[in-house]
Protein backbone atom coordinates (compact mmCIF):
# COMPACT_ATOMS: atom_id res chain seq x y z
CA UNK A 1 0.00 0.00 0.00
CA UNK A 2 1.43 3.36 -0.99
CA UNK A 3 1.88 6.19 1.46
CA UNK A 4 0.04 9.45 0.76
CA UNK A 5 1.52 12.80 1.72
CA UNK A 6 -1.95 14.33 2.20
CA UNK A 7 -4.70 11.79 2.95
CA UNK A 8 -7.30 14.51 3.63
CA UNK A 9 -6.79 15.97 0.15
CA UNK A 10 -7.11 12.45 -1.28
CA UNK A 11 -10.44 11.98 0.54
CA UNK A 12 -11.76 15.35 -0.65
CA UNK A 13 -10.64 14.62 -4.24
CA UNK A 14 -12.40 11.24 -4.19
CA UNK A 15 -15.56 12.97 -2.93
CA UNK A 16 -15.29 15.76 -5.53
CA UNK A 17 -14.79 13.26 -8.36
CA UNK A 18 -17.66 11.04 -7.20
CA UNK A 19 -20.11 13.95 -7.08
CA UNK A 20 -18.95 15.19 -10.51
CA UNK A 21 -19.46 11.69 -11.94
CA UNK A 22 -22.83 11.45 -10.11
CA UNK A 23 -21.82 8.28 -8.28
CA UNK A 24 -23.93 7.27 -5.30
CA UNK A 25 -21.10 5.95 -3.12
CA UNK A 26 -17.41 6.60 -2.65
CA UNK A 27 -14.97 4.71 -0.44
CA UNK A 28 -11.66 5.83 1.03
CA UNK A 29 -9.24 4.51 3.63
CA UNK A 30 -10.53 5.27 7.13
CA UNK A 31 -9.08 7.78 9.57
CA UNK A 32 -10.63 9.68 12.47
CA UNK A 33 -10.13 13.03 10.71
CA UNK A 34 -11.91 11.81 7.55
CA UNK A 35 -14.77 10.47 9.67
CA UNK A 36 -15.11 13.85 11.39
CA UNK A 37 -15.10 15.67 8.05
CA UNK A 38 -17.81 13.29 6.81
CA UNK A 39 -19.79 13.91 10.03
CA UNK A 40 -19.71 17.66 9.41
CA UNK A 41 -20.71 17.22 5.75
CA UNK A 42 -23.67 15.08 6.85
CA UNK A 43 -24.63 17.53 9.60
CA UNK A 44 -24.58 20.42 7.11
CA UNK A 45 -26.56 18.45 4.49
CA UNK A 46 -23.89 17.92 1.82
CA UNK A 47 -23.92 14.11 1.97
CA UNK A 48 -26.68 11.62 2.78
CA UNK A 49 -24.74 9.28 5.06
CA UNK A 50 -21.38 7.79 5.89
CA UNK A 51 -20.34 4.56 7.57
CA UNK A 52 -17.15 2.80 8.55
CA UNK A 53 -16.64 -0.63 6.98
CA UNK A 54 -14.30 -2.79 9.08
CA UNK A 55 -14.89 -6.11 7.29
CA UNK A 56 -11.71 -5.98 5.17
CA UNK A 57 -8.06 -5.99 6.14
CA UNK A 58 -8.02 -2.18 6.42
CA UNK A 59 -11.04 -0.15 7.56
CA UNK A 60 -12.78 1.93 4.89
CA UNK A 61 -15.11 4.92 5.15
CA UNK A 62 -18.07 4.69 2.79
CA UNK A 63 -19.79 7.99 1.92
CA UNK A 64 -23.20 8.18 0.23
CA UNK A 65 -23.42 11.33 -1.89
CA UNK A 66 -26.49 13.53 -2.05
CA UNK A 67 -28.27 14.94 -5.08
CA UNK A 68 -30.68 17.87 -4.94
CA UNK A 69 -33.05 18.20 -7.93
CA UNK A 70 -30.72 15.97 -10.04
CA UNK A 71 -27.73 18.19 -9.27
CA UNK A 72 -25.05 17.21 -6.75
CA UNK A 73 -25.27 18.88 -3.36
CA UNK A 74 -21.50 19.49 -3.40
CA UNK A 75 -20.65 21.79 -6.30
CA UNK A 76 -17.18 22.71 -5.09
CA UNK A 77 -14.61 21.52 -2.58
CA UNK A 78 -11.20 23.03 -1.90
CA UNK A 79 -8.40 22.00 0.44
CA UNK A 80 -6.92 25.11 2.07
CA UNK A 81 -4.30 24.06 4.64
CA UNK A 82 -1.78 21.72 3.05
CA UNK A 83 1.18 19.83 4.53
CA UNK A 84 3.61 22.21 2.82
CA UNK A 85 1.76 25.36 3.85
CA UNK A 86 -0.50 25.29 6.89
CA UNK A 87 -3.21 27.95 7.16
CA UNK A 88 -4.35 29.00 10.62
CA UNK A 89 -7.17 31.47 11.24
CA UNK A 90 -8.46 33.28 14.28
CA UNK A 91 -12.15 33.51 15.06
CA UNK A 92 -12.45 36.86 13.25
CA UNK A 93 -10.66 35.52 10.14
CA UNK A 94 -12.90 32.48 9.50
CA UNK A 95 -14.00 32.92 5.88
CA UNK A 96 -17.59 33.12 4.71
CA UNK A 97 -17.88 30.74 1.78
CA UNK A 98 -20.08 32.00 -1.07
CA UNK A 99 -21.62 34.66 1.16
CA UNK A 100 -22.76 32.13 3.75
CA UNK A 101 -24.04 29.46 1.33
CA UNK A 102 -21.00 27.20 1.81
CA UNK A 103 -19.12 26.01 4.87
CA UNK A 104 -15.56 26.02 6.09
CA UNK A 105 -14.12 23.10 8.06
CA UNK A 106 -11.64 23.82 10.86
CA UNK A 107 -9.47 21.71 13.11
CA UNK A 108 -9.62 23.37 16.52
CA UNK A 109 -8.49 22.46 20.05
CA UNK A 110 -12.07 21.27 20.61
CA UNK A 111 -12.09 18.95 17.58
CA UNK A 112 -13.00 19.34 13.94
CA UNK A 113 -15.92 21.73 13.56
CA UNK A 114 -17.62 23.83 10.89
CA UNK A 115 -16.84 27.53 10.62
CA UNK A 116 -20.26 28.44 11.99
CA UNK A 117 -19.72 26.27 15.07
CA UNK A 118 -16.20 27.68 15.58
CA UNK A 119 -17.61 31.22 15.57
CA UNK A 120 -20.27 30.16 18.11
CA UNK A 121 -17.59 28.67 20.37
CA UNK A 122 -15.32 31.70 19.76
CA UNK A 123 -12.30 29.61 18.70
CA UNK A 124 -9.98 29.57 15.70
CA UNK A 125 -7.78 26.85 14.31
CA UNK A 126 -6.40 25.26 11.17
CA UNK A 127 -8.58 25.89 8.12
CA UNK A 128 -8.79 22.44 6.53
CA UNK A 129 -11.20 22.95 3.64
CA UNK A 130 -14.11 24.92 2.23
CA UNK A 131 -17.22 23.32 0.69
CA UNK A 132 -19.97 24.89 -1.39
Amino acid sequence: MSQLSDPIADFLTRLRNATAARQQEVTAPYSKVKAEIARILKQEGYITNYEVDTTGKFPQIKVTTKNHHRAPAITGLKRISKPGLRKYVGVTEIPRVLGGLGISILSTPRGIVSGREAKKQNIGGELLAVVW
